[in-house]
């Protein structure tokens, strides 16, 4: 049998736990806990697993986990290996809990993601709502703030919770450039946004760029529905001009976004529009897109290809490889030279593909004129 008990907030203590320690043959818990016994085991969350899961059915143990076991816990993690009629969840008050209660905040208004032991943000909740709460560790607050680098200072105010219920707690607003925490201690950060983050589709006149330089509305939305866009894909818009289809992905769909551009005035134009639209945890590679590829770790699930020459073409292969499974690569060409050129090197590297030719016509005005957009051709390709 398995009890999952919550210690509450404050210090790495049994002080707040409501049951007998006597009444279990093993407790186990984190080695950060100060207690000490002989029926008390200090293990890694590896060990810990391997000990439940070997011993639950002829052991009766107590796991002590931090905070609450039903709110971003290795204790859910592991409550879903074990058979009901074998578990037991005692719960606690969370970091969440306590905080908003601090602060006389509804849960209604707060999302939730976790950053203590990961790196990867989950956009689908990050500034989604009013607040959001966010699990730290001591590589957090660097890992936010690089998240946010393309924010105002007044687009979000900063609030910590910095150890909670121990008699030093302090909960209120700080700057994350300017401050004295020991960020080894336990702490939760907690983002207000400040702006109106209502879904809408983008207009091309909310996009700084030069003339030709950017994806036209109607034809952003019919490549953006052609990359098959989710929440949290990494996609790379390559030759991204003005940015304008990686920002729509971002804005629209949740998708997290590397930008390359070569161009100088192109580039100062994206880096515009990524704070005109609040754009997160991105980056933008200056320079020939190229000579960056390798020196990014992660592997895309989506790639746009904008915009290139011979020399971006004949990368063409190795962007297909660096493509993770079920992925998408759309590779836009306006001239029929580019169009024959991208068609031979898949042809040679036999990489299949579909073309899709796209020409439209926009009516404006009184008299309901025809004003034709440049044609053009979308190569995709699905891995």
């Amino acid at each position: 049998m398995v009890t999952i008990v919550g210690n509450g907030m404050g210090d790495y203590t049994f002080d707040n736990i409501s049951v007998k320690l006597e009444d279990f043959d093993v407790v186990v818990c984190d080695k950060n806990f100060k207690e000490e016994g002989k029926n008390i085991l200090k293990l890694s969350y590896k060990e810990t697993k391997e000990y439940i899961l070997s011993n639950y059915k002829s052991q009766n143990i107590l796991y002590v986990v931090t905070g609450s076991p039903l709110f971003f816990s290795a204790g859910t993690v592991l409550a879903r290996l074990i058979p009901k009629k074998y578990l037991t969840i005692i719960d606690n008050t969370s970091s969440k809990s306590y905080l908003l209660s601090k602060l006389a905040i509804s849960e209604t208004d707060v999302s939730s993601i976790s950053l203590h032991g990961r790196q990867n943000l989950d956009l689908r909740a990050f500034l989604k709502q009013k607040y959001t709460l966010i699990l730290c560790d001591e590589k957090s607050l660097d890992r936010l703030k690089e998240a946010t680098k393309y924010l105002c200072k007044d687009d979000i105010s900063w609030i910590i919770g910095y150890k909670m219920g121990y008699s030093d707690e302090y909960i209120g607003e700080f700057d994350p450039d300017n401050h004295n925490f020991n960020l080894k201690a336990p702490f939760t950060i907690l983002l207000k946004r400040n702006f109106d983050n209502t879904l809408k589709i983008l207009e091309d006149s909310e996009f700084d760029t030069e003339r030709g330089m950017i994806t036209k509305r109607y034809k952003r939305e019919l490549s953006l529905q052609h990359l098959d866009l989710l929440p949290n894909l990494t996609l790379w818009d390559v030759g991204a001009g003005s940015g304008s289809c990686g920002i729509e992905a971002f804005c629209r769909y949740s998708t997290k976004v590397i930008f390359f551009e070569k161009n100088p005035k192109r580039v100062d134009f994206i880096k515009t529009n990524l704070k005109r639209h609040r754009v997160c945890d991105t980056h933008l590679f200056e320079g020939d897109a190229v000579e960056h590829f390798d020196t990014i770790v992660e592997d895309p699930d989506r790639i746009f290809v904008g915009g290139g020459g011979k020399k971006l073409f004949e990368k063409l292969p190795y962007l297909y490889d660096r493509l993770n499974r079920d992925g998408v690569m759309l590779i836009v060409a306006v001239t029929l030279s580019n169009l024959t050129a991208i068609l031979g090197i898949l042809e040679k590297f036999h990489i299949d593909y579909e073309v899709i030719s796209l020409s439209l016509t926009t009516y404006k005005g009184k008299l309901k004129m025809a004003e034709p957009q440049r044609e053009l051709f979308q190569i995709r390709i699905t891995k």
